[in-house]
This record gives structure tokens, C-alpha cells and sequence, in this order.
């Protein structure tokens, strides 16, 4: 069964745990700028956005690549990194939407988020599940489920709304 990251930036706080985890579990040390995600944040309207490798089934990155560095797991449907292979052309990073995969001048190809080996590191430390491994097949649901609840909070915000006015 396939698995998929969800990134929700109307749950994330900012809290930035997620990058920390991510470094030191991918790169031995605390630094969220070795981290495989980030999280941007847009301080004047007070929003936080995870972003990292969404691992997409018609990956970008994969047709561009010059020397083939990067291939999909079967087994987790990630789409991993051969660095041996990788030139650091950075094609990958100017296709890819999110700008996922990042450059590492020290090792001279670029790095990314491989899933954790199907078991994502960050989504076991987000408090706020703002980030989410769920099998492909129940994303619609959760969507829905999300979308519905969102509704939900929107109205209950409005009637408080005309209370205050009547």
C-alpha cells in the first residue's frame, strides 16, 4: 500500500520541531538548515507553511535528471536520491515546485527528504498534525474530512458574528 506526506499549513504553529528532527536524525546534528524540510513562514498575515519533497508520482525531478540520480522506491513510493549518481546540476531543484530538493555545497549534490524509509521522523514530532502519513487511498477522506471541518469553524465564526450584531 502507498503512502502519502500530507502538509496542512492551517495546522503548522511554526514551532519548527519538524526541522530540528529532521537534521538530526538525516545529518547527526541540530541545524534546521541540514534540515529536509522547512517550514516558511509569512509573518504578516501569520501563516506557517511545512514544505518538503511531496514525493510525486510523476516526479519532475526524475525526468530531468541527466545522470538518472534519482529513481521511486517501489516499496514506499519515495522518490530517493542516488547521490553516488548525482552531479549536482541542480535541474531538479529549478523543476520541481516546492524547490524540495536542496543543494549541499559540502557534498556537491543535492539532498532531500526520503521518507524516513516509509516511517517519517517528522510526522511522529508534529504536535499540531500539521504533517500526516496516510495511505493514499484515505487522502480524498481526509481532505474531505478536513474541508468539512474547516466549513464548520467558518459558520460557528459568522454566527458569532450576527450575535454581535443583533
Amino acid at each position: 500500500m502507498r503512502y502519502v506526506l500530507v502538509l496542512d499549513p492551517i495546522a503548522c504553529d511554526g514551532c519548527r520541531v519538524c526541522e530540528i528532527v529532521c537534521s538530526l536524525r538525516n545529518e547527526g546534528e541540530c541545524n534546521p538548515e541540514k534540515s529536509r524540510i522547512r517550514i516558511i513562514k509569512q509573518e504578516t498575515q501569520g501563516i506557517c507553511t511545512p514544505v518538503t519533497c511531496i514525493h510525486c508520482e510523476t516526479a519532475l525531478c526524475k525526468s530531468v535528471c541527466p545522470m538518472h540520480a534519482l529513481d521511486t522506491d517501489p516499496k514506499t513510493g519515495a522518490v530517493m536520491l542516488n547521490e553516488e549518481a548525482c552531479i549536482g546540476c541542480k535541474l531538479c531543484v529549478y523543476v520541481c515546485p516546492l524547490s524540495a530538493p536542496k543543494f549541499d555545497p559540502a557534498r556537491g549534490t543535492i539532498v532531500k527528504c526520503d521518507l524516513c524509509e516509509g516511517d517519517p521522523t517528522c510526522v511522529k514530532f508534529c504536535s499540531r498534525k500539521a504533517l500526516l502519513y496516510v495511505p493514499a487511498d484515505r487522502l480524498d477522506t481526509l481532505r474531505k474530512r478536513r474541508g468539512a471541518s474547516k466549513i464548520m469553524e467558518f459558520q460557528a465564526l459568522m454566527m458569532g458574528f450576527r450575535n454581535l450584531r443583533e
